[in-house]
């Protein structure tokens, strides 16, 4: 039908933009003096036309009101040789409601359709039929009331390859639909050439949800075989159902297992988070290394928190581990999880998140602590500053009684475990400074702003792939920052100039703070080469519950140093008292006991006893996967043996 040609473009066509929703206002406009009508224009540029027809309804043309359009497509209609008919017309009704307009529905939107009618079929009685065709004229409102053509090409609303691929990537790293929405404006230069509306857009990322989702098990084990050929050291295990169904699903690879040969000894386990297709809880295991970073060793994704389903997860996991248990666990107060690591996990050391521990303080104490300043900063320096168990308990008795807490509930009850959580009771205990599973759920935050709420099981592991991606080469630029910063200093002492040789620059700032902290105090000697208390130089300045002396034990000659204070056991790094008695007897370098492997910056080189002979010089064991550093083990135990049997040999 001739009059479908409505629908194509032409040189005259101006370029669309999409209508600007209004509410209220009349439905029409009043003509402008001395502007020509449409049918004035089409008949002033028909000449300038290649067309053969002289009304010209194209994209853009304006109308002061739905007659005039009426008339204008009329005329082209009977140009071309088909009739129309008054179509469907869009309200404002709701958005009247909405904004509780009291006048009448405001017409948005008119449509004129074709009427033209054919022969009836053989079986139909009647002596006409609508032939379907598609010939159409679609108005919008104008900002100043007008009329105005638009676009309706069903093809519009289709988003080609490379967008849909755009589209996908985005909704991969958790783009909200708006902000994808934006983005693709920036992408084809305005929100108006935007292929598609908002309301299309999302049509089309719920169905790449669905694709997917499908087959999702056939996914994970692809994507598993492809990770396991790019990297031999991917391992996993499945914990299956009764039904043969996935019921817990752990990971790890080669970097993971790596990082826990040298960083393993304290490890993070939070299950907080549930951001899945099947709402899965999802576990993380995380360490520290000797740059103070995050550093992630498996992933594990459940679907129950029970004791069977924990005791699974610790026993898989340190056997994908090569058998090693960590020295110490810290996770948050779930009991099925302390009874799981009791069970397996006898030798290690499981102590709770403080923050979970305290995060209903705020509502169970009141205003005491929301409103007043010096209950709360006194509260929390007893928790984080305190290092004797004398302290705390004389500390936590003074200040329930100053503020009248002696039988609030909340208190009493986690007073009553305080083994678990307290840093005073930490003495003796090495947690590499971590009090709180506040690395698993900051490793857990960063998860979660690139995964969707509706993320299926392959995707996750891949975005969990890319997460620990990114903490490597973060890990690697400090690595590469502690080599370019290897010059020497001369300020601060002999003992400062060891230490920046010895630690990473993250760890020697930590112990210049001990440095300094240190000043505070002088070494008094109790017993000549033996014993001395490290007594604080205003002990008036020094809060009444807080000790001002500590006494240090030298042990072997200066080959060891023992505070009871408990820092060096629970950090690594010697404390200020002990800095001070070694400061005061002319210690030039830090005895090798208070050097902890793992804030050096050999800290991955790393050996077995019998071959630490080979410790020095060896670049093969710089070797950045865990596959190159296990091989090596192996030859050198080889060449070991080697030279054993040559030595017996006559």
């Amino acid at each position: 039908m001739a009059g479908a040609i409505v629908a194509l473009p032409n040189d005259n066509q101006v370029s669309w933009k999409r209508r600007k929703t209004i509410c209220e206002g009349p439905d029409y406009r009043d003509p402008v003096p001395g502007k020509p009508s449409a049918l004035q224009q089409a008949l002033m540029k028909f000449a300038d036309r290649t067309s053969a027809y002289i009304i010209n309804p194209a994209v853009g043309t304006e109308f002061d009101n739905c007659d005039e359009a009426y008339e204008y497509y009329n005329l082209y209609s009977w140009e071309c040789g088909f009739g129309i008919r008054w179509g469907k017309k869009r309200w404002s009704e709701k958005k009247r409601k909405k904004c509780g307009l009291e006048t009448k529905p405001y017409q948005l939107a008119q449509e004129f359709y074709c009427s033209c009618r054919g022969h009836p079929e053989s079986n139909v009685k009647t002596c006409s039929s609508k032939t379907n065709c598609r010939a159409m004229l679609r108005l919008h409102r104008t900002a100043d009331h007008g009329w105005i053509v638009k676009k309706h090409w069903p093809s519009h609303h289709h988003l080609d390859k490379f967008t849909k691929d755009l589209i996908r990537m985005l909704r991969e790293n958790n783009i909200g639909i708006t902000k994808l929405y934006s983005i693709l404006g920036n992408f084809f230069g305005s929100m108006q050439n935007v292929p598609a509306t908002k309301r299309c857009l999302k049509t089309v990322c719920q169905k790449i949800n669905r694709e997917q989702a499908d087959n999702d098990i056939k996914k994970t084990l692809d994507l598993i075989r492809e990770l396991r050929e790019s990297d031999p050291g991917f391992a996993f295990s499945v914990d299956p159902d009764e039904n043969g169904r996935i019921k817990t699903l752990l990971w790890t690879n080669s970097q993971s297992r790596m990082q826990y040969d040298h960083f393993g000894d304290v490890v993070s386990f939070d299950t907080t988070f549930k951001t899945n297709l099947y709402d899965m809880p999802f576990g993380l295991f995380v360490g520290v290394n000797n740059h103070f970073q995050t550093v992630l060793l498996g992933g594990v994704l459940m679907t129950d928190e029970k004791i069977d389903s924990f005791k699974w997860v610790f026993r898989e996991f340190s056997s994908l581990m090569g058998g090693r248990q960590p020295k110490t666990i810290l996770t948050d107060q779930c009991r099925a999880m302390e009874v799981a690591i009791a069970e397996e996990w006898p030798n290690t050391v499981h102590r709770w998140c403080k923050w979970h521990v305290l995060k209903r303080v705020r509502e169970c104490v009141g205003q005491k602590y929301t409103s007043n300043k010096e209950f709360r900063d006194r509260f929390h320096i007893m928790l984080n500053e305190m290092l004797t168990i004398e302290e705390f308990e004389t500390s936590w008795s003074i200040l329930l009684k100053q503020y009248g807490l002696e039988k609030n509930a909340f208190l009493t009850q986690i007073y009553e475990t305080r083994h678990k959580w307290v840093k005073s009771y930490f003495k003796g205990v090495f947690c590499a400074r971590m009090t709180s599973t506040q690395r698993s759920e900051s490793a857990n935050h960063m998860l979660k702003n690139i995964l969707s709420p509706s993320c299926p099981l392959h995707q996750f592991i891949q975005q969990y792939m890319k997460m620990q991606y990114i903490r490597d080469e973060e890990e690697n630029y400090e690595e590469r920052r502690n080599k370019l910063n290897s010059k020497k200093i001369s300020t601060g002492g002999p003992l400062v100039v060891h230490a920046h040789r010895t630690y990473t620059l993250k760890v020697f700032s930590l112990f210049s703070q001990l440095k300094e902290e240190s000043e505070f105090y002088r070494a008094i000697e109790i017993i000549p080469g033996e014993e001395y208390m490290a007594e604080h130089y205003d002990l008036t300045r020094v809060q009444h519950w807080c000790k001002g002396q500590y006494r240090v034990q030298v042990v072997h000659g200066g080959a060891e140093y023992m505070c009871e204070c408990g820092l060096f056991e629970h950090f690594g790094l010697p404390c200020s008292h002990i800095l001070r008695v070694m400061i005061s007897n002319g210690v030039q370098k830090i005895p090798y006991s208070l050097i902890l492997q793992r804030w050096t910056k050999s800290a991955r080189h790393i050996l077995p006893a019998d071959l630490s002979q080979y410790k020095k010089d060896n670049p093969a064991l710089l070797a950045q996967t865990y596959r190159h550093s296990s091989l090596m083990l192996k030859v050198l135990r080889f060449a070991e043996m080697g030279i054993a049997m040559c030595r017996v040999t006559p």
